[in-house]
């Protein structure tokens, strides 16, 4: 049905005893419908989101949905958007839960994004950084009631005429977890896959870290005007999260400096000990870097544009460790929106106003997440390596799970290598000697051509990277390999002689967009578990800082 249509289905509708009185539909979704209304009891408008799900026919889950939005009405802040009322009422025929909240005169940050990108190629750092810390401002309050959001996204973020920043949604992706759906039922994750942490993509309990993961992919989003993972299913999108590192910020937008890069890397971290440990700190960060930089626009290196993907919608999808090895096509999606739409499929409205869809996700466990209390806290212990349980059933056979998920990790570690390889046996020069990368370097010095572009050299690797590195998930005894793209091949030699791991082999490679001396690509990839006293041959990939002939 258009939206014109729906407005005049609705139109006269009243929720509440006919307090509520509902007037234009603002957007829908798969599992929502947002309308404007006007309350006659407080004289007021406000903004009415019913779910149309089957979850309404669950009393167990009506209720847990009350008692959720009993505790998102207690958040009070600047930054987030007020819940007044909940309660649920028959609509076609069903019963159905239905929240009443502030009505915010503005639009959501991903259709602002939108317009950056039309007119900077991506969104000026300093700008992302603001609205980012606004954004981690209103964690930082409901995790300290124990309240994880799980789904945010530009589309959850409003951006009033101002240009104050509303977070909105909170406490509904909590009741979608509440255990007696028949979603929980089937074991599936419901959200979106795009911004989901590693621990969700695997059907783990969350806690406020997660929300600092999607946090920190929807400034990655914001900077650069695309995501960091992206795929043609949910599911290859979830295994994105979970096995693949993301690529730099700065190689999309070179106008970044260091500090976003590594502001962005830490928030991605796979592992959640590895993150900021809080919203307050990470919103500390965000600040302090957005003050160390003077504000350049965006520069975009050509070809690495992509639709920015602001409107992407929820998913619904089994976890990454219960899922088959190939992830193919054939994900159940309730909704999945065009680019730059708004989440609901509807055209976007003009003065820009409209809640998106929510999702929420499906965890097995409860939240591993309580409450802070005053004063400097240690976050929870986490390991995302696969555990083996129990199953419930009679036989007490043993999950299968870590088969599953070990099956998973070999078969994108072959298709890797098949890429790697491929890709080192493309149309490159001549491999160079194991000389620890000095000929290369030189080789390109030597012989300049039109275009040249020399080496960036504050592009570096720490040695404690190599030194100190990360532990593999699957195998104590071995270590996840670094990775070296877009680092000076001088800091790469330093990195490996600091760990003792010797020499590796060099191809030369022509582009003038990085510069000479700039790691272009390596084999094995970044992330692949090696065994530190048995190194495999690496092979790098090295710019000469001669445009491609």
């Amino acid at each position: 049905m258009s939206q014109d249509g729906a407005r005049g289905r609705d139109a006269g509708r009243a929720l509440a005893g006919g307090r509520y009185q509902l007037r234009d539909l603002l957007g829908q979704g798969g599992m929502a419908s947002v309308h404007l209304a006007y309350d006659s009891v407080l004289d007021r408008q406000v903004a009415i989101k019913t779910l149309h799900t089957e979850l309404g026919r669950e009393q167990a889950f009506r209720e847990r949905f009350r008692r959720e939005a009993q505790s998102v009405a207690k958040l009070t802040h600047t930054n987030i958007v007020s819940v007044f009322d909940t309660g649920e009422d028959d609509v076609d025929g069903m019963t159905t839960p239905y929240i009443v909240m502030e009505y915010v005169e503005g639009r959501p940050l991903g259709s602002v994004l939108d317009e950056d990108v039309r007119q900077y190629g991506a969104m000026p750092a300093d700008k992302a950084l603001k609205i980012t810390a606004d954004v981690l401002a209103a964690l930082e309050i409901s995790h300290e009631m124990g309240l994880v959001h799980r789904d945010i996204k530009p589309g959850n973020v409003m951006m009033t005429k101002r240009g104050v920043v509303k977070v909105m949604d909170f406490g509904i992706a909590r009741a979608m977890q509440s255990g007696v759906t028949s979603m929980t039922q089937t074991g599936m994750v419901v959200g979106t896959p795009q911004y989901l942490s590693p621990e969700q993509a695997l059907g783990r309990g969350v806690d406020a870290r997660s929300d600092l993961y999607s946090v920190g992919i929807m400034l990655f989003q914001l900077v650069t005007g695309r995501l960091p993972f992206d795929a043609d299913s949910p599911l290859a999108i979830a295994y994105a999260h979970v096995q693949e590192e993301p690529p730099t910020a700065s190689s999309i937008n070179r106008s970044l400096p260091p500090a976003v890069d590594a502001l962005i890397a830490r928030a991605l971290k796979k592992n959640p000990n590895e993150r900021f440990p809080s919203a307050e700190a990470m919103r500390g960060e965000c600040l302090r870097v957005a003050q160390s930089f003077h504000p350049a626009p965006p520069s975009i290196v050509p070809g690495t544009q992509a639709p920015s993907g602001a409107g992407v919608g929820s998913a619904v999808f089994p976890p990454v460790d219960q899922a088959t090895p190939a992830p193919t096509g054939n994900i159940q999606t309730p909704y999945q929106p065009a680019p730059h739409q708004n989440p609901y499929g509807t055209p976007a409205p003009s003065p820009a106003y409209g809640y998106p869809q929510q999702g929420g996700y499906r965890t097995p466990a409860p939240s591993a997440y309580s409450p802070q209390q005053p004063g400097p806290s240690t976050p929870p212990p986490y390991t995302i390596s696969p555990q083996a349980s129990v199953s419930g059933d009679s036989g007490g056979r043993r999950s299968n799970k870590p088969v599953i998920i070990g099956a998973i990790v070999v078969s994108l570690l072959v298709v890797g290598g098949l890429i790697g390889v491929l890709a080192l046996n493309g149309d490159d020069k001549e491999t160079q000697g194991k000389d620890g990368g000095a000929s290369a370097s030189a080789s390109a010095s030597a012989s300049k051509a039109v275009g040249y572009r020399g080496p960036d050299t504050t592009k570096t690797i720490d040695k404690e990277e190599c030194e100190e590195p990360l532990e593999s998930y699957n195998d104590p005894d071995k270590i996840r390999l670094p990775d070296f793209r877009f680092k000076y091949i001088k800091s790469v030699k330093e990195c490996f002689q600091a760990a003792g791991w010797g020499d590796f082999k060099i191809i030369e490679v022509d582009e003038n967009t990085y510069g000479e001396g700039s790691v272009r690509d390596q084999f094995p990839p970044a992330g692949t578990d090696v065994d530190p006293e048995d190194m495999p041959e690496i092979t790098l990939k090295v710019s000469t800082g001669n445009p491609p002939s």
